[in-house]
């Protein structure tokens, strides 16, 4: 009896140990493989997601004021770079603006036909120089009075190239030694 009650027993429990271990498997895999599928599903990031800001709507703008307007026109207008940012070029104030600052310096841009305009200093221009270009976010650059873009469209144009291209045709690169005026 003793025989055949183990004997029983043994299918049990070699099924019971089984079902465990499957179950222990199963629960292992299955958070892992869940996130996966969820990734999966999600949308790719496209290039153009990247640099593509939700614009401010009318409903949303908070309308400048005929002064800020004025006043940012005439920023945007008082040299051919224009560096709207967070500090000075000396001790710039964020690491977007800090990293604005040396790509202009990397490129070559003529430090008489550049200016900046903190804009820690004035929450009317912090706020108003966003909603003049529709962009979100500090630093902002303006080139002979039209927007560039800020700090990521900067890298992005200065790794491809295309930032160099349009600062030469601009011509507010420092002179080629050739180049310059005699003394």
């Amino acid at each position: 009896m003793n025989s055949s009650s183990s004997s029983l027993r043994q299918p049990n429990f070699i099924f019971e140990l089984h079902h465990k271990r499957a179950s222990y498997i199963t629960k292992m895999f299955s958070r892992p493989l869940s996130s996966v599928f969820r990734q999966a599903a999600r949308p790719a990031p496209t290039l153009a997601s990247k640099f593509s800001y939700p614009r401010i709507t009318p409903l949303a703008a908070r309308f400048l004021s005929t002064e800020t307007k004025a006043a940012i026109d005439k920023a945007v207008g008082s040299a051919p770079v224009v560096l709207f940012m967070k500090g000075t070029p000396e001790t710039p104030q964020c690491g977007f603006s800090r990293a604005s600052i040396q790509i202009l310096g990397l490129q070559g841009v003529d430090p008489a036909k550049f200016t900046a305009f903190n804009v820690l200093e004035d929450e009317a221009l912090r706020a108003g120089i966003k909603e003049y270009s529709e962009w979100p976010t500090i630093p902002q650059l303006y080139v002979e009075k039209e927007f560039v873009g800020g700090c990521d469209i900067l890298v992005a144009m200065h790794q491809n190239g295309e930032l160099a291209k349009m600062l030469e045709e601009k011509k507010v690169l420092i002179p080629a030694e050739s180049e310059a005026p005699a003394s």
